[in-house]
């Protein structure tokens, strides 16, 4: 501190403050915004409230000397998810309604449904061969975030002994254009393919199973998550190993997987 500058601040040490009244004022403009309330909001009701019209500069000093601190608002959760878009992104429709396969492990379909249980909701993530019809891989969570994608996809890489250059058809959503599921799917030589936006029936094999299994399991009655995932994967192993199809030669999908491995 400068010789003058002590000088000054001794003259003045004694004196009361002449923010204070000032304070008061702003404080209470600032309380009746349950302090939410910036400078700009606190100089427009000092006018509109107290007729009093004060500088900006000194509203923002004075509420920095007296620690008025706004509480800030919450980051909107969907700004963030739309600016990770803008990282994310969608791939041709290489599968293009070719549904009639016979070579299995080679073409892939999978997507994500709701499951409503006891008036809460779940999500299964779903992995389907498209010419045994056989479920490849499932996951069931509370919650629709990434890791729900992601588990499936690794729990499809334990099922099948290579994934070398096998096509995974998906819609256009957030799960699939994400730059972590990409990654992934590149790493495992896997090839990507999109629907087009708004036309649900480019992925038509895996809407038909929803259907299907929704229709067959009495999955609203269970009161418990556990409940959910017990009936699920009973299904699973019963569509899989003991539900005859009469479009697959009346075979289960992987009696019919086998009899196609065999003809090729």
């Amino acid at each position: 501190m400068s010789r003058g500058g002590y000088y000054q601040w001794l003259a003045t040490s004694d004196s009361p403050d002449k923010d204070y009244e000032d304070y008061l004022t702003i404080k209470g403009i600032f309380d009746k915004g349950k302090k939410k309330w910036g400078f700009r909001a606190v100089k427009m009701h000092l006018k509109e409230d107290r007729g009093i019209i004060m500088n900006h500069k000194k509203i923002i000093r004075i509420m920095n000397k007296y620690h008025l601190i706004t509480k800030i608002r919450k980051r909107n959760p969907y700004k963030d998810i739309m600016k990770k878009t803008l990282e994310h992104r969608a791939f041709k429709n290489k599968l293009n309604r070719e549904f009639e396969q016979e070579i299995p492990r080679t073409f892939f379909c999978t997507d994500i449904t709701y499951m409503f249980f006891n008036k809460r909701p779940a999500y299964l993530s779903v992995v389907k061969d498209i010419a045994s019809g056989e479920v490849i891989s499932w996951e069931l969570s509370r919650r629709i975030n990434m890791d729900l994608v992601l588990s499936t996809v690794r729990k499809m890489k334990k099922n099948v002994p290579s994934l070398n250059n096998i096509l995974i058809h998906s819609d256009q959503g957030f799960h699939y254009t994400s730059p972590a599921y990409i990654d992934m799917i590149e790493n495992l030589n896997m090839v990507q393919s999109m629907s087009r936006k708004g036309n649900c029936i480019d992925n038509a094999p895996i809407e038909s199973f929803f259907g299907h299994m929704k229709d067959e399991i009495e999955y609203k009655d269970c009161e418990t998550f556990g409940e959910l995932y017990k009936i699920i994967a009973e299904y699973m192993d019963y569509y899989n190993n003991k539900r005859y199809q009469w479009n697959l030669k009346k075979m289960t999908p992987v009696q019919y997987r086998n009899h196609l491995l065999c003809a090729v």
